[in-house]
C-alpha cells in the first residue's frame, strides 16, 4: 500500500490513518492480527492483538478453512457429474426425446443455478439484520443435505420411464442446491467481514481448495472408475459429509472465545451466542454508505470473475493439445482435465493463499482496479490458443502446448490474488456494525460478475 494514501476507514478497518487512530487506537486492535501466526512481518498491515483473545491453534482459522472447502465442493460435484446426467437423460427407449433433453441439459443448468444465486443473495442481504446468521448458514446447510441425500438415493435407481420427471426434478434440485449454497456462502463471508481478515482469507482459499479437490477426483476418477453410476455416487456420497462436516464446525464456532468476541458488540460479549447479530436491530441494512466505501472494491470483484469465467472454462477447457494426433494419453485424454481444470484451481489456490502474507496493493490503491483491467488480455490469449473447433477465427497464433499451461497458471494465480484482496478488504472499510451486510454485498458482486462472465462466454466461444 502506498504511504501516501490516506485511508478514511472505520473502527472496524486495519486502514486508519495516524491522523484518525489517536482515540480508536484500543478499538483498532481489534483488527490487526496476524493472518497465519502471532509473528507478524515488517511490511504487514497486521500487528499483534495484544490482549484480545487469541485463536489458539488457529482453530477459528482451520474452521473457515474448512466452511470454505464445503461451500463450493458439494455444488463442485454436483455439477462436475456431467457424464452421469448425460447417462441418465439418454437411457431411454425414446433416443430422440432423450438427445433433446440431454443436448440442453447444461444450458438449462446455466439457467436453473445463476437466476436462483442473485435473488437469494438479494434475500440474503435484505434478512441480514432480521435473521441471525446461524439461522441462515444453518437453515441453508440442512436444505443443502437433504438435496443431496435425495440425489443420492436417486443414483442406482432406474428413472428411463420418467425422463421428463427426473429432468424437470433435476433442474428444481439445482436451483434449490445453488440457492441454499449463495446463503449459506454469502452468510459466511457476512460473518467472516466481522472478524480480522485472515478469517475471511481462511474462508477464500477454502474455497479454493474445493474446486481443487473436485478437479483431483475428477482425474481420479477419469483414471480408474468404470461405472458411470458408481462415481456419481462417490461424487454424491463425499457431498454428504462435507455438509455434515459443515454443519458441526459451524456449531462448534460459539463454543470457541475468540469467535464470540468478534461476533458481538463491546456490551454483549458476554451473553449473545455466535452467529446472532450484535445490533439486533430488525432492518435492511443501509446500502449507500456500504457502497460509498466498496463500490470501487465490489467491481474490482466483480470483473476479476467476470474474466475469468469468460476463459474458464468455456474456452480453456476447448483448447486441445496440437499433438492430439499421436494418440498420447497426456495429449487426448488427460490433457483438457489436468491443463485446464486442475492447474487453474492449484494456481487460484496458490493465489488466494498469497495473500495470507503479502497485501499489496491497499484498498484504495489506483494499482488494484489497474491490474484487475490489465486481466482482460486473457481473452485474445486464450482465444488464439488452439481452440477447436474455430468457425470464424481460423488463426491459432499460439501453437504450442506450453502456451494454454502459462496462461492458465496466470490467470488462476491472478484470480485468487486479485479477487482475494477486495474481498477481504471490503468489510474493513465501513464501520463495524455494517461489517457483515458489506460482506454480503461483496459476495453479490462475485455472483454478478460469475453471471455476466457466463453470459459473454457463450457469446465470445460462439464467435471463435
Amino acid at each position: 500500500m502506498e504511504e501516501s494514501e490516506a485511508l478514511t476507514g472505520s473502527v472496524n478497518s486495519a486502514y486508519l490513518s495516524p491522523v484518525e487512530s489517536g482515540d480508536e487506537e484500543e478499538e483498532e486492535e481489534e483488527d490487526q492480527s496476524p493472518l497465519l501466526t502471532e509473528h507478524t512481518p515488517a511490511r504487514s498491515l497486521y500487528t499483534a492483538a495484544g490482549d484480545k483473545p487469541q485463536d489458539h491453534y488457529n482453530l477459528v482459522y482451520i474452521i473457515f478453512f474448512i466452511l470454505g472447502v464445503g461451500s463450493l465442493l458439494p455444488w463442485n460435484f454436483f455439477i462436475t457429474a456431467k457424464h452421469y446426467w448425460l447417462y441418465k437423460l439418454t437411457n431411454s427407449s425414446s433416443p430422440s426425446h432423450s438427445s433433446d433433453l440431454s443436448n440442453y441439459f447444461e444450458s438449462y443448468l446455466s439457467i436453473a443455478s445463476t437466476v436462483p444465486s442473485v435473488l437469494c443473495l438479494l434475500l440474503n442481504f435484505i434478512l441480514v439484520n432480521k435473521v441471525s446468521s446461524a439461522v441462515r448458514v444453518l437453515s441453508s446447510l440442512a436444505v443443502m443435505l437433504v438435496i443431496f441425500v435425495i440425489t443420492t438415493a436417486l443414483v442406482k435407481v432406474d428413472t428411463s420411464a420418467v425422463m421428463q420427471e427426473f429432468f424437470v426434478a433435476t433442474l428444481v434440485c439445482v436451483a434449490v442446491v445453488s440457492g441454499a449454497s449463495n446463503i449459506f456462502t454469502g452468510s459466511l463471508f457476512g460473518v467472516s467481514g466481522r472478524f480480522p481478515m485472515r478469517i475471511s482469507q481462511a474462508l477464500i482459499s477454502g474455497q479454493a481448495m474445493g474446486g481443487t479437490l473436485c478437479a483431483v477426483a475428477s482425474v481420479v476418477d477419469l483414471a480408474a472408475a468404470a461405472d458411470v453410476t458408481d462415481s456419481a455416487l462417490a461424487f454424491f456420497l463425499l457431498a454428504d459429509v462435507f455438509v455434515v462436516l459443515c454443519i458441526v464446525m459451524y456449531l462448534l464456532l460459539p463454543r470457541l472465545t475468540y469467535c464470540r468476541y468478534y461476533m458481538q458488540s463491546p456490551e454483549e460479549r458476554a451473553s449473545p451466542p455466535c452467529g446472532v447479530s450484535g445490533n439486533g436491530t430488525p432492518s435492511v441494512p443501509p446500502l449507500r454508505p456500504i457502497l460509498q466505501r466498496t463500490a470501487v472494491l465490489g467491481l474490482c470483484v466483480f470483473y476479476v470473475f467476470c474474466v475469468s469465467i469468460v476463459v474458464f472454462p468455456a474456452i480453456s477447457s476447448g483448447i486441445e493439445s496440437v499433438s492430439k494426433d499421436t494418440g498420447s494419453p497426456w495429449t487426448t485424454k488427460y490433457f483438457t482435465p489436468l491443463t485446464s481444470f486442475f492447474l487453474y484451481n492449484v494456481a487460484d489456490f496458490c493465489g488466494r493463499q498469497i495473500t495470507a502474507w503479502v497485501q499489496a496493493p491497499g484498498p484504495k490503491s489506483r494499482l488494484l482496479p489497474a491490474l484487475v483491467a490489465l486481466r482482460t488480455v486473457f481473452v485474445p490469449l486464450f482465444i488464439f490458443c488452439n481452440y477447436q473447433p474455430r468457425g470464424h477465427i481460423p488463426t491459432v497464433l499460439f501453437a504450442q502446448d506450453v502456451y494454454p499451461v502459462v496462461f492458465v497458471s496466470l490467470l488462476g494465480l491472478s484470480n485468487g490474488y486479485l479477487g482475494t484482496l477486495p474481498m477481504i478488504y471490503g468489510p474493513k472499510m465501513v464501520q463495524k456494525e455494517l461489517a457483515e451486510a458489506a460482506g454480503v454485498v461483496m459476495s453479490f458482486f462475485l455472483t454478478l460478475g460469475l453471471a455476466a462472465g457466463s453470459a459473454f462466454s457463450v457469446l465470445i466461444v460462439h464467435y471463435i
